[in-house]
């Protein structure tokens, strides 16, 4: 319990560092190390109202996502999967507001990402991973409409 309490304050910490924004621009530097801990466990690594950019980490396949109003752009940095995008989302259900989720795609199109590939998925397209190959790890950004 200490050791996690512990790695939770040393990661608040490397964060709230990494996130300092140069106050003449607005520029914002998320160093390595908050990056490789935002991996690790996948995660946010900074939101605004305009976008977010988050370390994706799966290890097994997943439900469907809509999302009605951000666009995803994914760069995959590790791993292979088998991503399902379109078709219609069986049993959808909103899970918080513009969020929805579904247990299956019916008639989508399937992608095979692997290391380097770049995917955009449009806001109110369904999307899923269906097949995960070990850590697969993306960048993810989240553009809001």
């Amino acid at each position: 319990m200490k050791f996690t309490l512990a790695l939770f304050i040393l990661t608040a910490s490397l964060f709230s560092r990494a996130m300092a924004a140069d106050a003449s621009s607005g520029v914002i530097q998320i160093d390595s190390a908050a990056v490789a801990a935002a991996f690790a466990r996948g995660g946010s690594l900074l939101q605004t109202n305009n976008f977010k950019v988050m370390a994706g980490r799966r290890v097994a396949p997943g439900e469907v996502e809509i999302h009605e109003k951000d666009t995803d752009v994914f760069y995959v940095t590790e791993g292979s999967a088998t991503f399902v995008t379109g078709g219609t989302a069986d049993g959808r259900h909103t899970v918080s507001p513009g969020e929805i989720r579904a247990p299956k795609i019916t008639g989508g199109e399937e992608h095979h990402l692997k290391k380097g590939d770049v995917i955009v998925i449009p806001n109110g397209v369904p999307h899923q991973f269906t097949q995960v190959d070990g850590p697969f790890l993306y960048f993810v950004v989240k553009v809001s409409k």
